[in-house]
């Protein structure tokens, strides 16, 4: 019996990779081989130490992951470097598909295409160290007792009043960086960002950033999506999108996002 169900499984998971296979099979720039692009340099923690080979970092694992998906080994899977705004202009690329934590909107939609989404970006609490030192923690009532700012025509005003309720009405304010200036002077105590914007102000505007917790992207009213950016027409998306599906319906993606987003950070989920 036990043979047997060996058999099974080397069987199917052998015409899983056959089928993999065949729809990548010719519609690669170099035939046998995946080529992933990124950003030079590519950023902690989507790519740890700007080395997308090594696996480590979200994206760079989920490349490889949807890579594996498809048929690649890992010594197939090889990188190129281009800036953000290089990829999305319209036109032939150098890769197959490229990760730089691409937001899918519908004028970028016009000029590329995207895979399904793999990552929906949690809304995280941003502070400064002199606010956690005065108490400030990561739950709904510590939460609701600050002064709270935000980008008015942003949907973290409908979640502040939605899912925080704070003490006294927040100060609303016209773009990011008004928010990031009034948290400088004092003014307010935190504010609402996704969690890729809080992570880069956190490390690299404020001098004492602190996030304080993220919430679930499901919190948010419409979470911004992340999606791999392909050559317009390409038709390896039907490929991506299929590994993408499997990975979310068996798990595996939201794994890889743990151990790189929530793990390695050391963000705390606020429920």
């Amino acid at each position: 019996m036990k043979l047997v169900t060996a058999t099974a499984i080397l069987s199917f998971a052998a015409s899983g990779a056959s089928a993999q296979n065949q729809c990548a099979a010719g519609k690669t720039i170099d035939d046998g081989v995946l080529t992933v692009a990124t950003g030079n340099p590519a950023y902690y923690p989507w790519v740890m130490d700007d080395a997308p080979e090594s696996k480590q970092g979200f994206e760079a694992a989920v490349a490889y992951a949807v890579a594996e998906r498809m048929g690649f080994a890992d010594d197939q899977v090889t990188w190129v470097r281009s800036s953000f705004d290089q990829a999305i202009q319209p036109g032939a690329k150098d890769f197959d598909f490229n990760l730089q934590q691409y937001s899918i909107t519908p004028e970028r939609d016009e000029i590329v295409d995207f895979s399904a989404p793999y990552y929906s970006a949690a809304m995280a609490v941003l502070t400064r160290q002199v606010i956690v030192d005065l108490g400030a923690e990561a739950n709904i009532d510590a939460l609701r007792s600050l002064k709270w700012g935000a980008d008015a025509n942003t949907t973290a005003v409908p979640m502040l009043a939605e899912v925080i309720a704070p003490e006294s009405d927040p100060l609303l304010y016209g773009d990011n960086a008004d928010v990031v200036e009034a948290m400088k002077a004092g003014q307010i105590d935190a504010a609402l960002f996704d969690l890729p914007t809080a992570l880069y102000l956190s490390a690299v505007v404020l001098d004492d950033g602190v996030i304080l917790g993220q919430f679930p992207a499901e919190r948010s009213e419409s979470p911004d999506q992340f999606g791999m950016l392909l050559e317009e027409g390409n038709p390896l998306k039907e490929c991506i999108d299929a590994a993408i599906a499997e990975m979310t319906a068996d798990g595996s993606l939201a794994a890889i996002e743990a151990e790189w987003l929530s793990e390695t950070t050391g963000v705390p989920v606020i429920q």
